[in-house]
């Protein structure tokens, strides 16, 4: 059965359908645009598991000269010299030195050691980080990574926002250089994986998570809001602050999407009678939340029947 005969019935039909169907294209632009931010934002942080404790965690015993302060836990295994630790300050933390906690904490670091290489999709950065800023995201170099000046790291408003720096072979910081945290960038969800030994020269100041599979140097004043966790090699200190990060805490989608269901919808509700159109009254009616969830599901019911009835009408034109 034809449902239109002629072609001013069809357009009618058109025109009538054509706003739904509009509504339906915006619906799915929004959505579109909402996975993909999602995906961008889905980069995880390496796992640390006990290792996320410590300040300091070395494979090859630490070495420390002049006044240093610790805000975390400090340890190393298998070897277990620790030399100079007498003119080591804990803000917080203690020294495990080799033992159970220790030991569970470099298996942990080579589990997030091994997810922080794995992890992408990866851009290609270039061997200097100086003068660049940094969205969110997995960087890359086939080599060696270096940091002259300043690098800001831009979480763009996102405080759950991770960077992961996958370094080849080695990492080195100038004298005074900075890593800077802008647009509610956090210290805890930056991470180094480092192929080989990083080095943090003379009063510079590092941000993030070392991963490196062999040794950790920092020079003299150099400040670290992270950690120098170092796998298989030694980790020197020379009168420096190292403080374990904490991030933040950052409301979930589903905590945000139940807070916003339980808040009222309306802040004052009418007592008397309500006004007309003809400039009668009528007796006063509320409106809550749900009014407003039926609402929007009238609306994606009016979508998804336009979608259908479309179709149909297409078929038996």
């Amino acid at each position: 059965m034809t449902l239109f005969t002629s072609s001013r019935g069809a357009s009618r039909t058109r025109a009538a359908v054509a706003p739904a169907a509009t509504l339906v294209a915006m619906t799915s632009v929004g959505l579109l645009i909402a996975l993909a931010g999602s995906a961008q934002a889905a980069t995880p942080a390496p796992p640390l598991g006990t290792a996320d404790s410590f300040a300091v965690l070395a494979g090859a015993g630490v070495t420390n000269t002049g006044p240093t302060t610790l805000s975390g836990d400090l340890g190393s295994y298998p070897t277990l010299t620790i030399t100079g630790d007498a003119s080591i300050v804990f803000a917080s933390g203690v020294n495990h030195a080799g033992d159970a906690v220790t030991q569970g904490a470099q298996t942990d670091l080579t589990t997030a050691y091994d997810a922080a290489a794995g992890a992408g999709p990866t851009s290609p950065i270039t061997a200097d980080l100086a003068g660049m800023t940094l969205i969110p995201g997995v960087y890359a170099s086939a080599s060696s990574m270096g940091l002259s000046g300043e690098v800001t790291l831009d979480a763009g408003g996102d405080p759950a926002a991770v960077f992961i720096f996958q370094v080849a072979s080695t990492l080195t910081t100038a004298p005074g250089s900075h890593v800077t945290l802008a647009g509610g960038a956090q210290a805890c969800n930056v991470f180094w994986q480092v192929g080989s030994s990083a080095t943090l020269d003379t009063n510079s100041v590092f941000r993030g998570t070392v991963l490196a599979m062999t040794s950790i140097t920092a020079n003299t004043g150099a400040t670290i809001e992270g950690r120098l966790l170092a796998r298989s090699g030694a980790v020197t200190l020379d009168t420096n602050t190292v403080t374990r990060p904490s991030c933040a805490t950052v409301p979930t989608a589903a905590a945000t999407v139940a807070a916003a269901a339980a808040a009222p919808q309306v802040t004052a509700v009418p007592s008397g009678p309500v006004s007309t159109g003809d400039g009668s009254t009528a007796p006063g009616a509320t409106t809550g939340g749900a009014g407003y969830l039926g609402a929007g599901a009238a609306v994606l019911a009016l979508g998804v029947a336009a979608l259908v009835v479309t179709h149909r009408r297409r078929v038996n034109v």
